[in-house]
């Protein structure tokens, strides 16, 4: 009787564990992370009874938990590339409205500005259209800055957003590194884990993983070796490391990711980071970002150069020679804060040639004796300094050093970075606008041949020496000749062009011997407007990109590159959805909790139990039965 007693009371007792076990699963199926459990049975050890082995019940031999790891790395890996997708997209969604909205957009306002030195070279002598000319720089200088203080606005967000996200990180990697010891704590039987930490931890896995890709390594007693990037530590066993948002060593304003360490702490690559939220922003920062603030810059920086350099050429209201029409730019300089405290070196470096910039970031290191400096472009091109006391052009850049460098020096240059932010006017007064030209030209009407002369222009040689009288060329048969014996190649053949200190006109038609012409500094250049003209062919001039892009057409490409990276995140985002959504569902269709499924589980073991609780029944009777006998 005991054995049929024992056997009802198994039976009994794994009925109930299962009704617990599926109650558990409904109570818990709206619970993020849940895994559906389930009981395993196994059969209890047979007695020998003589005529063969009597079985003696059943026992609950595990508690299930019905978890598919190649499953989970599929959402895990999946949620992570929409992590990433999706904060991207947020990010350039911002700069595309900005581009695309026509009251911030640049393209106007430099329209406006080239219309404005139009209409003062119509009437070059009156202070109503110059002044008109100024109004409209510095309508553009306002929105350069406006531009790039948006774009500025951008950066800062993506340091909060770095800084919140890091902290989240660390917060997660807290909470799996204290499940990690709990659930160790517990694990005395490897094949019977506590369950519903493991779901607690998993879903703080999933939910880090979203934050920033991981690589996730099962070690002892059930707990998780956590690392990112390249193989990076998070969670190791029972401890965590701690990342914080630090400004970078070479721009203050930038914020980067390092372990924290006692002194110095190491900085990690914004590349390590790749996917998840984090992975997102670094992304969006270094790909997108960056790019437009620096492209913008290009134009900002390209328009003061060419137009600063053409200004120069020219004469103001007043007859003296052009300045800078706009403030001459630096590209943004900055010094590793890691750096030796012996280093005094210093370096000035100044946009000097817009057709030559290219709208990337260098980086300067110095090797000690007997390396110099080394200047690395972002692309990979290097370019040595074997002699850092000659400043060296690169890139439309002059590099000037100073100081005395120590080995391992590091200086960051971003030629066009703070190029919108800095653009500015640096002319006040109408009467200091140069539109006219530094010379003048005439033919004598003495002169026997037809032949006229062109009014000229100069370039940059001729403003170390500008003519301070007028100089009488003679043609005599072959070539013109001037004072102190100066002699000019002429020839008809090559259209008449002829070239001298930085000066070049034209002599057509047919020139006779003792013909003079006559080139002199312009006295009277009131209603003159020759620079002016060449100053306004500068905005379908081919300057920037090395001579194959207009401003705006550089401007123009920023926008479409924008554009089009902005649809590929939205494909994208649409995309990792999909992705998303179907691996949730092929992991809920292992993992999930099926109520009907459940309803029908607690329906079967209710019968279960109720069975063998009749077992018991029929034992106590049986047993009663024999008492009766006895009596």
């Amino acid at each position: 009787m005991s054995n049929l007693l024992s056997i009802g009371r198994t039976g009994l007792l794994a009925a109930q564990t299962g009704i617990a076990t599926t109650g558990h699963n409904i109570t818990n199926s709206s619970v993020p992370g849940y895994t559906r459990q389930g009981i395993v049975q196994s059969t209890l050890p047979p007695v020998s009874q003589g005529v063969g082995y009597v079985g003696t019940g059943t026992q609950v031999a595990q508690i299930k938990r019905y978890y598919d790891d190649f499953l989970n790395k599929q959402v895990m890996t999946a949620q992570a590339t929409q992590g990433a997708t999706d904060t991207y997209l947020t990010e350039i969604s911002q700069i595309d409205n900005m581009l695309s909205d026509a009251t911030i957009g640049l393209s106007p306002a430099m329209q406006d500005f080239f219309k404005g030195v139009q209409t003062a070279n119509s009437t070059p002598s009156l202070q109503s259209s110059r002044a008109s000319m100024l109004s409209s720089a510095e309508t553009l200088a306002a929105r350069f800055h406006e531009v790039s203080g948006r774009l500025q606005e951008l950066q800062d967000g993506v340091n909060t957003s770095i800084t919140s996200t890091v902290n989240g990180i660390n917060s997660y990697a807290a909470q799996i590194a204290n499940l990690n010891n709990q659930i160790a704590t517990l694990t005395t039987d490897p094949l019977n884990p506590p369950n519903d930490l493991l779901d607690q931890r998993d879903q703080l896995v999933r939910e880090l993983n979203q934050q920033v890709k991981i690589t996730v390594l099962p070690s002892d007693n059930n707990m998780l070796n956590i690392s990112f990037g390249s193989g990076q530590p998070l969670v190791t066993g029972t401890s965590h490391l701690e990342m914080a948002a630090v400004q970078s060593p070479t721009d203050p304003g930038r914020l980067v990711v390092a372990y924290p360490a006692t002194g110095r702490s190491t900085i990690i690559a914004d590349d390590t980071f790749a996917g998840g939220a984090l992975g997102g922003l670094m992304d969006f920062r270094s790909e997108s970002l960056d790019r437009v603030q620096n492209e913008i810059g290009q134009v900002a920086a390209g328009l003061t150069q060419a137009f600063n350099a053409q200004h120069r050429l020219g004469q103001d209201l007043d007859g003296n020679p052009g300045g800078d029409f706009f403030t001459p730019l630096k590209a943004y300089v900055g010094y590793d804060a890691r750096n030796s405290a012996l280093s005094t070196a210093t370096l000035d470096a100044s946009i000097t040639d817009a057709t030559a910039l290219t709208g990337l970031d260098y980086e300067v290191n110095y090797g000690g004796t007997p390396a110099a400096y080394s200047v690395t472009r972002s692309d990979g091109v290097v370019t040595p300094i074997a002699d850092p006391t000659v400043p060296q052009e690169i890139d439309g850049v002059t590099y000037a050093f100073a100081g005395d460098p120590v080995s391992g020096d590091r200086i960051q240059v971003r030629p066009t970075y703070t190029a919108a932010a800095s653009f500015d006017v640096a002319v006040t007064d109408y009467r200091r606008i140069a539109l006219a030209a530094p010379i003048a030209t005439s033919t004598p009407s003495s002169n026997s041949g037809t032949a006229t002369i062109s009014p000229g222009t100069v370039d940059e040689s001729y403003l170390p020496n500008p003519l301070t009288a007028p100089v009488t060329l003679t043609f005599d048969g072959t070539q013109l000749t001037g004072p102190d014996g100066l002699e000019i190649p002429y020839s008809a053949a090559d259209g008449g062009t002829v070239s001298f200190g930085g000066i070049t006109f034209t002599v057509s038609g047919g020139a006779k011997a003792g013909d003079q012409f006559t080139v002199g500094p312009n006295t009277n250049g009131v209603g003159d407007a020759r620079n002016g003209v060449l100053l306004a062919g500068l905005q379908t001039k081919n300057i920037l990109n090395g001579g194959t892009s207009t401003f705006q057409g550089s401007y123009a490409s920023t926008v479409n590159f924008v554009g089009n990276k902005t649809r590929e995140m939205q494909v994208g985002s649409a995309a990792s959805e999909t992705t998303v959504n179907q691996a949730i569902a092929a992991q809920q269709s292992v993992s999930g909790v099926n109520l009907d499924e459940e309803a029908a589980d607690l329906l079967r073991y209710q019968q279960a139990y109720q069975a063998a609780g009749k077992v018991m029944q029929v034992a106590g009777t049986l047993f009663d039965t024999l008492l009766s006998i006895a009596q």
